[in-house]
């Protein structure tokens, strides 16, 4: 399948023709507005509070703390230019995991008694940075993503899983090697998670962050517990059992960090596992679900390849009846379809070539993200999944945002390269092609062959580490 890339769509005429051509619905403004006026722009109004503008920085996944948790120069480096960005809401700024067996890899954040300074320390930088470069950061969220990977832990090796799961599932135990004996968390071990998560959250609000995210995405724990249509108990099956770890963790919140905000990202559709075709092209094609029926994929049908989202709209309706204002939507999961949740033209070094143009993807998120704005007009709507638009992001952005399609747009890999982006867009400025994101996905392929992540190809500073050369070995191999 022959892909034609973004960079090669100069024009909006091109662009437009290109999207029609793909028979999805990817709407833009031709002509971009800057100024205190431009869409933008404008300010928003969470309660008593007033985020700047509607630029967000998405949480990633660090893979360069210390093995104790705690923030390194790179670590530091990266949050510096989250507050340089100029976005106003922070999500997070990376995954932080709550206690050591939940950490996606030996090097992610911590937080615990020990680290808690560290981290708050962390966010003094990142507001500085914004201060020096902004003028202003009273009206700047900062929040942060709490975590446990769950079936997807690597606290201790980076190449070897120690999985915490919920429940057997019939294709993604055989895809990652998981015997059939490997335990299921009990109900006495996820009451004592939750205790983790709201101590994680006292913390966080002792560091001076504004918000907490109860992680609920890409495949990690809390996404699973909405799947988990078969486990036994009281933390699985229905609809309110597989939510009721949310609401033990938010009741908990209210009652010990009282005025801490919360809010949740929330892969709002899934799909079935992918996995690489056997011919040459090796492109992305779905397993084949038992008896032909796929009941996992919260968010989508029994097909597991079209999206049903009435009990994401469910789980919408719950976060209001907590007092939940603020919802970032992803989907899907890296480690499983990563073009779903991550729509990019090239994959990872575990990954598969994409089976659709990544423009479709990036449709195909905004467009959820516009389908429960309109259903749930209430709540605070961030979007992901916009870096593969490269040069046409500002214009879709703007039209999405002016359009009440989303309330914010998200930037994630983007702003490891071009931190600038976001100021560069709101002042009106050209932006610099040369550091524009193109996919290249070595932010996910070093780590996932033990380097630090870092955008490589665009950023000099790490392709002046030695890890460069070894990532370049890595990529000829595969």
């Amino acid at each position: 399948m022959h892909i034609r890339r973004v960079a090669m769509l100069r024009t909006a005429e091109d662009f437009r023709a290109h999207t029609e051509s793909l028979g999805i619905h990817l709407p833009f403004d031709e002509e971009l507005h800057h100024g205190p006026d431009a869409p933008l722009a404008q300010p928003y109004s969470l309660g008593q509070v007033t985020i700047g503008n509607r630029f967000a920085i998405l949480p990633m996944e660090g893979w360069d703390g210390t093995t104790d948790g705690r923030p390194t120069d790179l670590v530091r480096r990266r949050w510096q230019r989250f507050g340089l960005s100029g976005a106003k809401l922070i999500w997070g700024g990376e995954a932080v995991a709550v206690r050591h067996d939940g950490r996606a890899n030996p090097n992610q954040l911590m937080i615990t008694d020990d680290t808690v300074e560290e981290l708050a320390a962390l966010r003094a930088l990142l507001v500085e940075t914004h201060e020096e470069h902004h003028g202003r950061s009273d009206d700047l969220l900062v929040g942060l993503q709490l975590t446990h990977s769950g079936r997807f832990a690597r606290p201790n090796e980076k190449t070897r899983l120690e999985p915490k799961i919920l429940y057997h599932h019939p294709l993604l135990d055989p895809k990652f090697n998981l015997p059939p004996e490997t335990p299921l968390m009990t109900d006495e071990e996820i009451e004592r998670l939750v205790e983790d998560f709201i101590h994680a959250a006292e913390l966080a609000q002792q560091a001076g962050f504004a918000f907490v995210d109860i992680k609920h995405c890409h495949g990690y724990l809390g996404h699973e517990f909405l799947s988990a249509i078969d486990r036994n108990g009281k933390y699985g099956g229905s609809f309110e059992n597989r939510t009721r770890f949310l609401r033990e963790v938010v009741a908990g919140i209210r009652a010990k960090a009282p005025g801490l905000g919360i809010g949740v990202r929330l892969s709002a559709f899934d799909f079935l596992p992918f996995q690489p075709s056997e011919d040459e092209d090796r492109h992305g094609v779905p397993m084949t679900p038992p008896n032909g029926r796929y009941p996992y994929g919260f968010g989508s049908d029994d097909t597991g390849l079209q999206i049903d989202l009435s009990e994401p709209v469910q789980f919408l309706d719950l976060l209001q009846e907590l007092d939940i204002q603020l919802v970032c939507i992803t989907a899907g999961s890296p480690y499983y379809n990563p073009h779903i949740q991550r729509p990019a033209l090239f994959p990872p070094s575990d990954g598969y070539q994409p089976p659709e143009d990544p423009l479709v993807g990036v449709a195909r998120q905004i467009n959820v993200v516009a389908q429960l704005k309109q259903l749930r007009p209430n709540l605070a709507f961030v979007g992901s999944g916009y870096s593969y638009l490269q040069e046409w992001l500002p214009n879709v952005a703007q039209h999405v945002v002016r359009t009440g399609m989303t309330d914010f747009v998200g930037l994630g890999r983007m702003v490891l390269t071009y931190p600038e982006m976001a100021q560069d867009v709101l002042a009106g400025r050209p932006l610099q092609r040369k550091r524009i994101c193109r996919t290249f996905s070595d932010c996910t392929t070093a780590p996932r062959n033990g380097m630090v992540s870092g955008c490589y190809p665009l950023d000099p500073f790490y392709k002046s580490r030695p890890e460069f050369q070894r990532l370049t070995e890595v990529k000829k191999t595969l």
